[in-house]
């Protein structure tokens, strides 16, 4: 197993989360993103810089991410071609995506963008706070507790 991150717009106190959590599981890290990152030292953590362009990490963690691995992303688009795959994809507001929500994300996604196109303001999501990072912690430890031994 190993843990996907889409890095370009992840919160800082969720990669820092991670960042505990693959050192205290020894669980394989990868960070994607189009500029480069800074991890700490540790053979559990990884940056993975990807040359700059439009999805061109989205496409890099897609393109990797094998069954049973966990993807951590915001990203709907990219989140359904992870579980497609058979990869879970945990949101850093901690909520799981899977089968059966994840067509729902879609087509909401789609309708917004559609409004956006038609120049409707539709504001943006919540400011990310301590509680979403909580519950990015608790359903990780859950994930991470239940995973299948090496």
């Amino acid at each position: 197993m190993n843990i996907w991150v889409d890095a370009d717009a992840c919160p800082v106190v969720i990669k820092d989360i991670l960042f505990r959590a693959a050192r205290r599981t020894q669980v394989p890290l990868i960070l994607v993103a189009n500029r480069m990152l800074r991890v700490p030292p540790s053979p559990w953590i990884r940056a993975l810089q990807v040359p700059s362009g439009f999805d061109v990490a989205d496409r890099h963690i897609a393109d990797q991410a094998v069954a049973g691995d966990l993807v951590i992303t915001g990203d709907v688009p990219l989140a359904a071609q992870a579980i497609a795959k058979g990869a879970r994809v945990l949101d850093p507001r901690g909520e799981l995506l899977d089968a059966h929500n994840i067509q729902e994300r879609l087509t909401m996604r789609n309708f917004m963008d559609e409004l956006r196109s038609s120049g409707t303001d539709t504001g943006g999501p919540a400011a990310f706070s301590a509680a979403d990072a909580h519950a990015f912690a608790r359903k990780l430890d859950a994930l991470l507790a239940r995973r299948p031994a090496a």
